[in-house]
């Protein structure tokens, strides 16, 4: 097995185990095993925990993002319509098998306080997710793009946080409902 075949490995392993049952209780032990390497190759891929975590964060957020991006492309015609259908694709997100909430709050709450690059990380992720909205609502057009923009960001974050804790698929409908209100308040003709 070479070196990018170990690592996709890794993470992969990463991924399921520390999304599904945190970060601090996983340990490198267990990753081993799941991804099938040594331990020697685990550490030549991933000198410390750290530098795995940081890994598959991005990895995460590089995921994350496109398939957010995939879906309101492919459902949302309407400049008006496309940021409603990121809370669309967040309702089939949340009905998901394993959903457990956003993996960037989660690593930050785990491990903000002791870990700069994870809140660096975490951090990255929401002003891209920010960024991402404000071009669909800049799209849209509404007014004060950027102020709705942050308005719908936190939509976004609460329905994430209510679904996860809750168990709750609705939230994201309830989230778009508050969403479209506010895009409606804001001059854009919604659907």
């Amino acid at each position: 097995m070479d070196h990018d075949e170990a690592r996709t490995r890794i993470l992969d392993a990463a991924e399921k185990l520390f999304y599904e049952r945190g970060i601090q209780s996983v340990g490198m032990d267990e990753l081993r095993t799941a991804a099938g390497v040594s331990l020697k190759r685990l550490y030549s891929c991933f000198p410390a925990k750290h530098d795995l975590v940081e890994a598959y964060l991005r990895r995460r957020d590089s995921r994350w993002r496109a398939a957010l991006a995939e879906y309101v492309d492919a459902h949302a015609d309407e400049p008006s319509a496309r940021p409603l259908a990121v809370f669309d694709w967040l309702g089939e997100w949340f009905a998901e098998d394993g959903f457990r909430g956003c993996a960037f709050l989660n690593a930050y709450g785990e491990l903000g306080a002791t870990s700069e690059r994870v809140g660096c990380v975490a951090r990255e992720h929401k002003e891209a997710l920010l960024g991402y909205v404000a071009g669909l609502v800049r799209a849209a057009p509404v007014a004060e793009p950027e102020s709705l923009a942050r308005q719908l960001v936190l939509l976004i974050d609460g329905a994430i946080a209510g679904a996860a804790l809750m168990g709750e698929p609705s939230a994201a409908r309830q989230a778009r409902t508050a969403a479209a209100a506010l895009m409606e308040a804001a001059g854009s003709v919604t659907g």
